[in-house]
């Protein structure tokens, strides 16, 4: 592969992934009945109104949405962040294995649990495998 069209490849890769992460931003401040219906229409059962459950979900919609901050920021100079793309494609691995776990462990819906882990992990190898091409600077 052409490392320009390779550099193409992973800047899509980074944007697209990135701006998904990015829509966790709406959970930072969404309504508490969104979280509700949501967590019902996944057949969860009723969503327990402890403040801890809200602090989880609206972290972890928070730093989702940094990561795909992130993901935006290295994807404008892949050479000078090569580094950091080393890191994410591990991170992104692992971090999908560990979801892909705990999913399983809490008895999440199958649809959930092949929806997540299984999607973050081969993100992670192809920003692994997309970092180790680039230039060493």
């Amino acid at each position: 592969m052409r490392p320009a069209t390779r550099d193409r490849i992973f800047r899509l890769l980074l944007r697209v992934s990135g701006t998904a992460e990015l829509f966790a931003l709406i959970f930072i401040v969404a309504p508490e009945s969104w979280m509700v219906s949501i967590h019902d229409w996944l057949g969860l059962g009723e969503l327990p109104g402890q403040p801890i459950v809200g602090y989880l979900a609206r972290s972890t919609s928070a730093f989702y949405a940094m990561m795909g901050g992130l993901m935006w920021v290295v994807s404008f100079d892949l050479v000078r962040h090569r580094q950091v793309l080393l890191y994410l494609g591990v991170a992104q691995a692992l971090f999908g294995v560990a979801l892909l776990g705990i999913d399983t462990y809490e008895g999440l819906p199958l649809s959930w649990t092949l929806f997540e882990g299984p999607v973050v992990i081969p993100l992670g190898l192809a920003t692994l495998w997309l970092a180790r091409q680039l230039p060493n600077r």
